[in-house]
């Protein structure tokens, strides 16, 4: 849990040093983050950050994302997305994705005894729950398993609406294959997402904040 701790707290520090605040101790556990997504306004699925520590002290992060657009029993939209992080420390240790898009099933398998690792070792893996840094040049796409060139600009504080009330949080927007915002409180808790793609406005909607 040290790794969670101490990676969340320097995420938080390096956004709001710039905006003049300090983030606020978080607790010791981490919370799991859930989110119901929709897309131009309607329900499209939903996302799922879970963690475990482990008797050896490893962090496994799971997430689990699953969106759809149907009529009745005919599906026209189907996008899944399953990975698990290993973190010791502050190392991401290894990395497994099963990725269903556009009708085709990719998957991909890192650890850092695997010499393909030594391409991508000290990226953060673009699942979002850490947050990114400013200057940030590129990172692990976790669709693909390869490095993503990305820009990260600081958008300020704002307060959003989450299930249950509203939550000041540091904004961010990360362009990479697709534009998104992410919003992270002051914890550095990942709290909220929007983007648009294909000409769909998508919308995470935090289920407890």
């Amino acid at each position: 849990m040290t790794r969670y701790r101490s990676h969340i707290r320097l995420m938080a520090a390096a956004g709001l040093a710039l905006l003049g605040f300090a983030p606020v101790a978080r607790a010791d556990a981490p919370d799991d983050v859930a989110f119901d997504v929709y897309r131009n306004g309607a329900p499209f699925g939903e996302h799922v950050v879970s963690f475990d520590e482990k008797a050896d002290g490893a962090l496994q992060v799971q997430v689990e994302i699953e969106l759809r657009v149907g009529f009745g029993p005919l599906t026209v939209f189907r996008y899944e997305h399953e990975s698990e992080e290993v973190w010791v420390g502050d190392d991401l240790v290894s990395l497994t994705a099963s990725t269903l898009k556009d009708g085709e099933r990719v998957r991909f398998s890192l650890s850092n005894d695997d010499e393909r690792y030594e391409t991508v070792a000290g990226l953060m893996p673009s699942s979002h729950w850490s947050g990114y840094p400013p200057g940030l040049p590129a990172v692990l796409n976790t669709e693909t398993g390869e490095p993503m060139p990305v820009e990260i600009e600081e958008l300020g504080l704002e307060t959003i609406q989450t299930a249950t009330g509203p939550v000041e949080a540091r904004r961010i927007r990360m362009v990479g294959s697709v534009a998104v915002d992410l919003w992270y409180d002051l914890d550095g808790r990942w709290v909220g997402c929007a983007f648009s793609i294909r000409g769909q406005d998508i919308e995470y909607r935090l289920r407890q904040s």
